[in-house]
């Protein structure tokens, strides 16, 4: 059971809205909805609270998963606990039958670590491996799984998602690499999701000690990966979530006025709506 701070109508929202074209909620931290009214996928939908004192959540936490009555698939682009967690998703895949489709080590932590199918209602049939290369046609939505480049993950992928609307891009927790230049002009990018925040002082997981940590993207590193996949629209993500690494998006309108992509930097908060 999840305790969310806004009840349930972020998600009576989704469950309603008729879009003309796709409909794209930021959930906070790294997490997205995206529906066209038919179909729905969500991407690293994460309800927890952290590892209080080590990580601190500084958001709500938007709603509960059981109150969730529509989702076609949820997707995860790597295996840390805030884009992979049995709370925040399995009650969203026993609740709606949605596949959960994942990378393998985001898919060991599933089966494995939180055991997934033996604490929910959740049948192994709904727990699906991708990888770099792949493409999978869910209702009008055509997912592309492309590379990522997170040096803190095992194994980490990015998302392209086509739709007739428009083309969304999800890096999870990427850092720039060369492989967003082939990205950039293999895809037309309308809207692209980067993790951006600060360098901060964490505790370290074993010794507990303050460290210096640098886990997403600064200023000049997503403006370089937005540039590089040619993007129209750079939205900032993953800057409201945990004390000490919080950064202010709206600085990034110093870095990007040189640059031909993105046009427009899309500055959202949590339980905010895009379009494409």
């Amino acid at each position: 059971m999840v305790d969310s701070d806004w009840n349930d109508w972020l998600p009576q929202a989704i469950t309603d809205a008729d879009p003309d074209g796709v409909a794209i909620w930021y959930l906070g931290c790294n997490g997205f909805v995206l529906t066209d009214g038919d179909t729905t996928l969500f991407i690293d939908p994460y309800l927890g609270t952290g590892d209080p004192p080590r990580t601190i959540r500084m958001i709500p936490v938007p709603f509960d998963p059981a109150d969730v009555k529509a989702a076609d698939a949820v997707l995860a682009t790597h295996e840390h606990t805030d884009h992979v967690h049995g709370p925040s998703q399995a009650p969203i895949l026993e609740g709606t039958g949605a596949t959960f489709l994942a990378p393998d080590d985001s898919l060991a932590v599933a089966r494995e670590d939180e055991r997934w199918t033996d604490e929910w209602d959740v049948d192994d049939e709904q727990l699906d491996e991708v990888t770099e290369g792949d493409t999978m046609a869910i209702g009008d939505f055509t997912v592309h799984v492309e590379e990522a480049h997170d040096p803190d993950a095992t194994h980490p992928v990015s998302y392209v998602i086509e739709h007739p609307a428009g083309t969304f891009f999800h890096g999870g927790d990427t850092k720039p690499s060369e492989a967003f230049e082939r990205i950039g002009e293999e895809y037309d990018i309308d809207l692209a999701a980067l993790a951006f925040g600060s360098v901060g002082r964490i505790p370290d997981k074993e010794t507990r000690e303050p460290t210096r940590t640098r886990w997403y993207n600064d200023e000049n590193q997503a403006i370089e990966i937005a540039a590089a996949l040619q993007t129209d629209r750079l939205l900032p993500t993953h800057w409201d979530m945990w004390k000490g690494l919080t950064a202010d998006p709206t600085a990034l309108h110093h870095h990007v006025g040189s640059f031909d992509h993105p046009n427009t930097l899309e500055i959202v908060e949590i339980g905010d709506r895009v379009g494409l």
